[in-house]
């Protein structure tokens, strides 16, 4: 299979639904493993067919949606009834509506991509197991609907990349004893870093594929974001494109960490392009796999025409490679802290024609 043959070439993510729980820092510890029913009520309404219907009509054909572990398990190796029939639902919605969908662990114990969190999943045979566990339970309830994809897990961490070679292999290879044509997407390590895609082990497996994110520059990106501490203590308004160029550089003086813009002098396609040449040459090394760009975005509270700007430009880049996508995100609640909705909060229409236009790669 390549990037002309994947079946989902253009998509929309779904995040704040069954995924990102529990994860601020003003939980205390035994806290931040558990699902209330505050939680549950939410899962039970946040999420409808009306939204897959909404964005069939915008013209995605996929939608990416995330869950956590913690969601979906009630003790180890013990699954909640109430979230997996939601997940099952969410399936049933769209491939009645003619959407395919991608099924992505966003959050699984031991791997948490966006706090300060020791990565305990590549030293733990329980974690191991429990996570492969989960993935067939998923399998056997999505027998009757090939057009789903699993992605195995959301942005691994910056560790030893065999440690999640060997785990996604591990992964596959239990898949493939139930079902021999499920599509697998496994993504690079370091939070799904383009530069990271030649560790990836390639399989021989027609229907594995692989993926990527994109949040470059991350100070545009996550400008003024309350997860991660240095986006919230530099507290600046970004702008994008942009001839600003000490606007970006003093976030790195600041900090004391390498200067990426010595060999630029503004921000605009070009740097963009540049920063996704792991993707570009990746392609180049492997045509006869696929790449998926799964995810990128700008902030919520980001400059508007600044936001329209980006995804613009992203795409056409991935447009221009012959890079099938899925853009982030539909719809935030609080609990994602960074908030990277597409749509209105009240309404969940697109919040301006030209960004749709913009996310459709037109």
């Amino acid at each position: 299979m390549t990037n002309k043959d994947f079946p989902f070439q253009k998509g929309m993510g779904i995040g704040g639904w069954l995924t990102n729980y529990k994860r601020f820092n003003v939980l205390p510890d035994e806290w931040r493993m558990k699902i209330t029913v505050g939680d549950i009520e939410h899962f039970q309404t946040y999420i409808t067919e009306w939204d897959v219907q909404n964005i069939k009509k915008m013209g995605f054909d996929h939608i990416r949606v995330g869950f956590d572990q913690i969601v979906m398990e009630e003790t180890p190796f013990c699954y909640r009834e109430v979230t997996m029939n939601l997940l099952t639902d969410f399936v049933k919605w769209c491939d009645s509506n003619g959407l395919g969908t991608v099924l992505n662990l966003h959050k699984s114990i031991g791997n948490y991509c966006d706090i300060t969190e020791e990565v305990t999943l590549f030293e733990s045979q329980e974690l191991q197991d429990r996570v492969t566990a989960l993935w067939l339970e998923i399998e056997k309830r999505m027998a009757n609907y090939p057009n789903v994809a699993f992605e195995l897990l959301n942005e691994v961490r910056d560790i030893n990349p065999e440690l999640w070679n060997d785990l996604a292999e591990r992964i596959i290879k239990e898949i493939r004893k139930i079902n021999p044509t499920r599509i697998i997407i496994v993504g690079s390590t370091c939070w799904n870093s383009p530069d990271r895609l030649k560790d990836l082990r390639i399989f021989d497996d027609e229907y594995v594929a692989y993926t990527y994110h994109t949040y470059s520059p991350f100070e545009f990106t996550h400008q003024r974001g309350v997860l991660m501490a240095s986006p919230l203590y530099y507290n600046r308004k970004m702008y994008y494109p942009s001839d600003d160029i000490e606007r970006y550089r003093d976030y790195h003086r600041l900090f004391g960490s390498k200067n990426p813009y010595s060999q630029y002098d503004r921000i605009d396609a070009k740097f963009l392009e540049d920063c996704m040449q792991g993707a570009i040459q990746f392609t180049k090394a492997h045509p006869d796999k696929v790449l998926w760009n799964g995810e990128f975005g700008t902030i919520r509270h980001a400059d508007k025409q600044s936001r329209i700007n980006y995804m613009r430009d992203t795409i056409q880049i991935l447009k221009k490679h012959g890079i099938p996508y899925s853009v982030w995100n539909y719809l935030s609640t609080p609990n994602d802290g960074n908030r990277f909705s597409l749509v209105d909060d009240d309404t969940r229409e697109i919040l301006s024609e030209d960004l749709l236009q913009a996310l459709l790669g037109n």
